[in-house]
């Protein structure tokens, strides 16, 4: 199945909810520090409800070691500065995606690392700034989910 990369995230509601989406649909989670809260944080365990045991977490000290981890892989930077739309990619099984803290995305030095094709967005009104991030971490999930046939759902 695929992974989600939540860099330096810091609104522990929003990592809870991505660790719901994350135990229903079967995608492995990965965290990159510094965290914006502590993974025993009230908040985070209350919107994950009773799912952290059933979602594949790891942590990673920083990017260099997550991006390690992840260097023969097909991965998916998102942001609102990118131009290529997350729907006009035919994705494949083992993508991975990396998304940015909440208040200020990812930076703009990361971004450049990966090529343009690498660099996909979501579509919103002009006026608009941005998405919740554990929306458009559902949005693009559900996405790659759907293209791979709902495989091992219900």
């Amino acid at each position: 199945m695929f992974d989600v990369i939540l860099y330096q995230p810091e609104i522990p509601p929003n990592t809870g909810n991505i660790i719901r989406l994350c135990a229903n649909s079967g995608v492995r989670l990965h965290l990159v520090k510094p965290l914006g809260f502590s993974l025993e944080d009230k908040q985070l365990l209350r919107a994950g409800l009773d799912y952290h045991e059933f979602a594949t977490l790891s942590v990673y000290e920083n990017w260099a070691q997550c991006a390690e981890r992840f260097k023969h892989r097909r991965l998916f930077a998102l942001s609102t500065k990118n131009t290529q739309r997350y729907d006009r990619i035919t994705y494949e099984p083992d993508d991975a995606f990396l998304f940015g803290p909440e208040t200020r995305g990812l930076p703009t030095d990361l971004l450049e690392t990966f090529s343009p094709e690498r660099r996909i967005r979501l579509p919103m009104r002009p006026e608009s700034r941005s998405l919740n991030l554990s929306n458009a971490v559902a949005v693009v999930v559900y996405e790659a989910w759907r293209q791979m046939g709902f495989e091992n759902g219900r």
